[in-house]
């Protein structure tokens, strides 16, 4: 059952009313009129009488399916800002001129219904195989930085980048080196004196 409010011809843009028509879509009639309560803009008190129009006459008129609907099981199905006629005012400009003020207007509507009840998930089958989780790798504790355990990082680091980058030919030595490896590179080995 859907129960609707309107208010037209609302003395201000429907572009400052959508701002506030947005963030209360599809919420609970109660909770969206404690968020508009708490919006200070002059588009959220219109929206928030109007809101509360539309929880009255959901209470209060008659339904053709003769259910007597509360605020608790309402939600907002709709919340729209459409434009209303502008009025087309002047104001006086220099050298006798003028300008055109364009007074906008809006008409708010907000349509609610009843929450539909939530439905729970069906169980699984007995016969359905759930995923098992992989066994987690127990970790072995290492003396960490230690001089060995570097050195063996960098060497099988090296093959590794060698494989993939591009291979250029070191002409003070016979054998080739990665892009990016000098043949003076310092190693975690190498100790440095000063």
């Amino acid at each position: 059952m859907e129960v609707k409010a309107e208010l037209r011809y609302a003395k201000i843009s429907a572009f400052k009313v959508r701002e506030v028509t947005r963030e209360i879509q599809g919420l609970p009639a109660e909770q969206a009129l404690e968020i508009v309560r708490l919006i200070p803009k002059k588009a959220a008190r219109m929206i928030g009488k109007t809101l509360a129009s539309a929880i009255a006459n959901a209470e209060n008129n008659e339904n053709s399916e003769g259910k007597v609907l509360r605020a608790a099981n309402l939600i907002i199905k709709e919340a729209v800002a459409g434009e209303g006629p502008t009025l087309k005012r002047m104001h006086t400009r220099a050298r006798g001129g003028g300008a055109r003020i364009n007074k906008r207007t809006a008409h708010i509507k907000i349509i609610l219904t009843e929450a539909e009840p939530i439905a729970e998930k069906p169980a699984k089958a007995k016969g359905a195989k759930a995923r098992k989780p992989k066994p987690v790798q127990p970790v072995v504790n290492e003396k960490k930085n230690s001089p060995k355990k570097e050195a063996q990082v960098l060497d099988t680091a090296a093959p590794a980048v060698a494989q993939h980058a591009h291979v250029e030919k070191n002409p003070d030595e016979g054998h080739t080196l990665a892009a990016g490896y000098h043949s003076e590179q310092v190693t975690a080995g190498d100790k440095i004196t000063e």
